[in-house]
């Protein structure tokens, strides 16, 4: 296991750096080094605040599995997407941001040009096979200055990047374990989504992918 405490920056030299647009770039592997150590603490993240499949505000199920945390977390239904101080389901405040996610994000925002970033939240999805998430905007953080930072663990999947409309032309940008996009600046609207995640054995996860995606909410 990894330091935590380790800068990531000692790393650098084994990434990958691939430029999306103007303010987004793929940092192949980034978060690999310290894959063990993040997996503990999402499991731990997990049993504090479980995930929970939520629904789209027009009430269609979502076939994504969410939780949260940070000092906010997000939640969808029939109120609208949005951000609360409490996890509806326990009445109690979400897990606190754990330090090595926030240096990770961090570390990786300022990898890709972005030296301010400090995370408030971090949403957790959770993709079985089949799951998949449509093209959408991350629009419900009150200031839009700060970019996302997306982490992925477990099963590949394919990362649509479209443009600022949704009906822009899509690429389909394949994403393994450790891979971390990072988005903001001009790119920050960007419409993205992920498709349909392919059966398959994870030798950390088993049959998941995990995506962390790190916001500054407030």
């Amino acid at each position: 296991m990894k330091d935590a405490a380790q800068p990531l920056d000692l790393f650098a030299d084994t990434l990958s750096h691939l430029p999306l647009d103007e303010g987004a770039v793929l940092l192949g592997g980034f978060a690999q080094p310290f894959e063990r150590p993040l997996l503990d603490i999402l499991g731990q993240i997990l049993e504090s605040a479980p995930l929970r499949s939520m629904t789209t505000p027009g009430g269609r199920p979502m076939s994504v599995a969410t939780t949260s945390c940070g000092s906010v977390g997000w939640v969808s239904d029939q109120q609208g997407y949005r951000y609360t101080l409490v996890d509806p389901d326990s009445g109690h405040p979400w897990p606190g941001m754990p330090p090595l996610f926030q240096e990770l994000a961090t570390q990786a925002a300022q990898r890709a040009g972005f030296p301010d970033f400090q995370p408030d939240a971090c949403l957790i999805n959770h993709y079985a096979p089949s799951a998949r998430m449509s093209l959408h905007q991350d629009r419900d953080e009150h200031n839009l200055s700060h970019p996302i930072v997306s982490v992925s663990l477990g099963l590949p999947g394919v990362f649509l990047w479209g443009g600022q409309r949704r009906c822009d032309r899509v690429r389909r940008v394949p994403l393994v374990h450790g891979d971390v996009v990072v988005w903001g600046g001009p790119a920050r609207l960007t419409f993205h989504g992920v498709l349909p995640v392919v059966e398959d054995i994870h030798p950390l996860t088993g049959r998941a992918r995990y995506n962390l995606t790190f916001r500054r909410a407030r």
